[in-house]
């Protein structure tokens, strides 16, 4: 993971910057008014893994029940769903430099400011260090991307530069959300919102929620269970059929999906929800979508497991149900890009695993990329990259040619980054037959 480039100065420049604003703070004080920090500025902030970083002021609001303001932060250098509303008492007096220098040895000796917290010590645990390592990684700069993916990058972040939505409380579990997602006004100004587990229906008082529970009918997902298999079922839902439902879900999506642009327009889409059963009915895991007819050959358009359910197994579970079902297409298919980073991570560990079972129980003749994307539904683009990044693939008289040894293949099976599914598709638990044949990627 790249470094996280931040200020340099040395330590009695710091201590001048600080005093004249803890001055104003004072004068502020003694008028009996908190003046709002200025947008656009950059100060030290404490996260909510209570570790410090430069961040930069995107919005401000008051928040009238506590009688103070709150700042909207984007930390510098950090996925965007680390933006969050912050009190004051976690933003450090002084302002930030963000055009100077700093040796990290300085940087862990910043002073701490009068108005925040002083407890900075705190060891980070296993999982806070799991999450860091996932997500916290430097983004592109708009100078690395091309001019249109930079001019289509600035539009979408301006649209998406605030997340008003804090939480969602969803069946038994209450989440934090990650990015902005475009609710009604009423709805996506609030703080918290409050989401039926089998309708997707969104209220924004508790009390219009216990009221929805105790007349919702619903407990499972519109649409057809198309696999049971345990505990586990998947209901294929058709866009056109159930369009407010879809939608709904949608915009639930939107929450912990940077670059979703499918919120309304849902009529082309077909919708496989992913749902752990039990007594109380079909709680929703997590879900993928596909354009009925595809003119690029994608067999998702979108895909998210829900982040209670992260990390279980479900997300590859709902990568190999969406191949499964391009093998009955008798079609090779691919994720729509862009994906997200956690999507480029699982879709790569998929293709991986299958790749070298394949190639583990292969034994003797020829095998072709080609013949691997028969095998698979998987594109032989797809391939070509995954085997690049295993070094199991060379560019000779044209084409790429698979070149491996068994050896080679036992070695990425033994290593961290080979990680088998713990949960599979059972094809014959599928009950599931196309709707008609598309022709765009079929096999040949």
């Amino acid at each position: 993971m790249a470094e996280d480039k931040v200020s340099t100065t040395d330590s009695t420049e710091i201590k001048k910057e600080v005093e004249p604003k803890q001055a104003q703070n004072e004068e502020d004080g003694e008028s009996g008014e908190e003046q709002p920090l200025d947008i656009g500025e950059h100060y030290v902030v404490q996260r909510s893994d209570e570790t410090w970083h430069p961040a930069e002021i995107i919005q401000t609001r008051f928040n009238d029940t506590e009688q103070q303001y709150e700042y909207y932060v984007h930390y510098e250098g950090l996925n965007r769903r680390l933006d969050e509303w912050v009190p004051r008492s976690r933003v450090m007096s002084s302002q930030f430099n963000m055009d100077a220098k700093m040796s990290e040895k300085m940087w862990k000796e910043i002073p701490v400011a009068s108005d925040v917290l002083t407890d900075t010590d705190r060891k980070i645990t296993r999982n806070q260090k799991r999450r860091h390592d996932e997500i916290n990684h430097v983004q592109k700069t708009y100078a690395e991307m091309d001019p249109t993916t930079a001019a289509l990058e600035k539009e979408h972040e301006q649209i998406t530069k605030v997340k008003y939505i804090d939480r969602i409380q969803i069946g038994r579990f209450e989440i934090d959300t990650w990015y902005f997602s475009p609710y009604p006004e009423e709805y996506g100004s609030q703080n918290k919102l409050w989401i039926c587990e089998y309708c997707l229906k969104y209220m924004r008082l508790e009390k219009s929620y216990r009221y929805h529970m105790g007349e919702c009918t619903w407990r499972q997902p519109v649409g057809k269970e198309i696999y049971r298999r345990g505990t586990l079922s998947v209901y294929e839902v058709d866009g056109k059929d159930h369009k407010i439902y879809c939608q709904n879900l949608c915009l639930l999506a939107k929450l912990f999906l940077d670059h979703k642009t499918l919120y309304f327009d849902v009529e082309p889409f077909l919708f496989y929800i992913l749902c752990e059963v039990d007594k109380q009915g079909a709680h929703i895991v997590g879900y993928f979508s596909k354009e009925k007819e595809s003119p690029d050959g994608n067999n998702v358009a979108c895909i998210l497991t829900l982040p209670p359910y992260q990390r279980q197994g479900y997300g590859k579970l709902l990568i190999a149900f969406s191949y499964e079902l391009s093998r009955r297409e008798e079609t090779v298919g691919s994720p729509e890009q862009p994906l997200s980073d956690l999507g480029k991570l699982s879709y790569r560990s998929y293709w991986s695993w299958v790749l070298l079972e394949i190639l583990r129980d292969f034994r003797g003749g020829t095998l072709s990329i080609k013949d691997l994307s028969q095998m698979t539904s998987i594109t032989q683009t797809d391939i070509i990259y995954t085997l690049q990044c295993m070094n199991m693939v060379k560019y000779w008289k044209g084409q790429h040619v698979i070149c491996v040894t068994p050896k080679l293949v036992e070695e990425h099976i033994k290593s961290s980054q080979y990680k088998r599914p713990r949960l599979c598709v059972d094809s014959g638990a599928l009950r599931w037959t196309p709707r008609r044949h598309n022709k765009v990627g079929a096999k040949k």
